[in-house]
């Protein structure tokens, strides 16, 4: 009778032990993640100029646009995420304007510093860092979009993509087989040999233009 007391006493204990356990771990992941204010610097300075240059498309296109991708380089500044307790680095899209220039040709700015350092969580300064930007030419429901990284902008380079034509030709006639964004390929040899004379090309160059 004695053991069988004892037994249920430390079921009792155990039972209390791993609710509390589990109010712990509810009270730490399972409240809501503050979503902060992210900001953006209001004199940034690490000003990079983009310059696109489109050759042999087989026609016009009905948008151009452009973006930068960034995101926070620290993790440990970042609370866990409530249930899984993973840490993810938040991210920010920034829509950056290419001006036509000539034809084929456009421009635009990139700022690898425009996401302002702060702590944002409570966790110490959150640390921004621009990831790569993008052109984007849309023709109906279809994106073109070539992307240039930060270690290639950062060291001036440029990074030309190869497209379809036959592609381009099935995004203007509203073409439902093909993927809706189309990142290119970074050479002609990609593609079969009859269709390596049938492609167009997007080139984004970066240049330093420090202010």
């Amino acid at each position: 009778m004695e053991n069988e007391v004892n037994r249920t006493a430390m079921s009792i204990r155990l039972t209390s032990t791993l609710i509390l356990f589990a109010a712990v771990i509810t009270a730490a992941l399972g409240a809501p993640m503050k979503k902060p204010d992210i900001k953006q610097n209001a004199r940034p300075t690490m000003r990079y100029a983009l310059t696109v240059t489109v050759d042999r498309a087989p026609g016009p296109f009905d948008a151009v646009s452009g973006s930068v991708d960034y995101k926070v380089s620290n993790g440990h500044c970042v609370p866990l995420t409530p249930i899984s307790g993973a840490t993810v680095a938040p991210e920010n899209h920034a829509a950056i304007a290419l001006t036509r220039v000539s034809e084929h040709v456009y421009t635009g700015t990139i700022y690898a510093d425009l996401m302002q350092d702060e702590d944002y969580y409570g966790m110490g300064v959150c640390h921004w860092l621009a990831v790569a930007a993008a052109a984007t030419f849309k023709i109906n429901a279809v994106s073109f979009s070539p992307a240039i990284s930060l270690d290639e902008i950062v060291a001036q380079k440029s990074v030309t993509r190869f497209f379809s034509n036959r592609s381009y030709l099935s995004a203007e006639k509203g073409s439902t087989d093909i993927l809706p964004v189309d990142t290119g390929e970074s050479s002609t040899s990609a593609y079969k040999p009859e269709l390596q004379g049938q492609l167009f090309s997007i080139t984004l160059s970066a240049k330093e233009a420090f202010q």
